[in-house]
């Protein structure tokens, strides 16, 4: 990994586009040469990265000329127009939005746990939605050891998810709401301080939202197992950063609490955190700025057989979406398949 390559951010003063210059800038990628690209509002802005000043771009196929890889966040219908366009001159495209998911000729990555399934053909690379992303890094290392037949997901998502100006919006509306002064909403579809309401993605006429929808066919994908269910109730509630899951995972065998904490443990990107005798576990505030996933409370559902309760905490902006994207682009570095354990 030791050769400098010319790398693009396309969405870059977004909330997963400032994410991914902190996560670059403290994990040292070998980068000859940074290009920045956002929408005209941000247009000729700078931003310092390693001590260097970088103008903001607008897209296009001139600036991308000579890049080696470019991580896109800047959501899907900027992704479906640039990113082949990208892959068409040969670079490497890692984006973040849902363009190409479930598209079968582009690998849907989480790094620690499917790198294999990564080729050099590969010029477009997807990472998973975030809610997915940190729940299955608590259940491929049980997926792999006891084999799960189906997930229960409730998820407890923070604004984060839905960009910077939902976060800015949540602490102004906060502020209003204990100031009792009035606040017009232009992000969230509803009260959002000290209140909570089902994802705010578009709703299917079979009672689902978008979110709840990927949670299934991506850890599908993710996992190359078909026969995996997943029902997922996705919530957002006003926490600043960090998504937290009630998962239910019932498995194809008997597993005790011992054993799953076991496989968790020596899982990569884990941390077990809990202090059963003050009833303390995982919180969004542990996770926020970590790039591990905190795991705790695994315990035995008394309603149904060979299932076990966990909860998981994942930063949104990191496992999530900007550490992921640069995981892989370190994995496309590396220049060789790596093995689940290598990571």
């Amino acid at each position: 990994m030791d050769k400098p390559i010319k790398l693009a951010i396309v969405g870059a003063t977004g909330a997963v586009g400032q994410e991914l210059l902190q996560v670059l800038e403290r994990r040292h990628l070998p980068i000859s040469e940074l290009r920045l690209f956002a929408s005209s509002r941000s247009l000729g802005k700078k931003v310092v990265f390693r001590g260097e000043p970088i103008s903001i771009q607008l897209l296009s196929e001139q600036g991308l000329e000579g890049i080696d890889i470019a991580i896109f966040s800047a959501g899907r219908k900027v992704a479906r127009e640039w990113a082949p366009l990208a892959a068409k001159r040969g670079i490497r495209v890692i984006d973040n939005s849902s363009a190409f998911r479930m598209d079968v000729d582009v690998p849907l990555l989480i790094p620690e746990i499917n790198s294999h399934v990564l080729r050099d053909e590969h010029l477009i690379i997807s990472c998973p939605n975030c809610s997915t992303a940190i729940m299955l890094m608590a259940v491929a290392p049980l997926h792999r050891q006891f084999k799960i037949v189906r997930i229960v997901a409730a998820t407890y998502q923070a604004a984060s998810g839905a960009g910077f100006q939902a976060m800015k919006e949540l602490e102004e509306e906060t502020l209003a709401h204990l100031e009792k002064r009035p606040y017009k909403r232009t992000v969230m579809p509803h009260p959002y301080a000290f209140n909570l309401f089902s994802h705010n993605s578009p709703l299917d006429e079979n009672g689902y939202v978008e979110e709840e929808i990927k949670m299934l066919y991506e850890t599908r994908k993710i996992l190359d197992d078909d026969q995996i269910w997943v029902n997922a109730t996705c919530i957002r509630v006003p926490v600043l950063r960090a998504h937290s899951e009630a998962l239910n995972i019932t498995f194809s065998q008997p597993v005790n609490v011992e054993e799953a904490y076991d496989a968790l443990k020596a899982a990569p990107g884990i941390t077990i955190l809990e202090d059963r005798e003050h009833n303390r576990f995982p919180m969004p505030s542990d996770a926020s700025g970590q790039d591990n996933v905190f795991c705790g409370r695994i315990r035995k559902d008394l309603s149904f057989p060979n299932t076990l309760d966990l909860w998981v905490v994942g930063d949104q902006l990191l496992k999530g979406a900007a550490l992921n994207a640069i995981q892989i682009a370190e994995l496309i570095l590396r220049n060789k398949t790596c093995t689940y354990s290598s990571i």
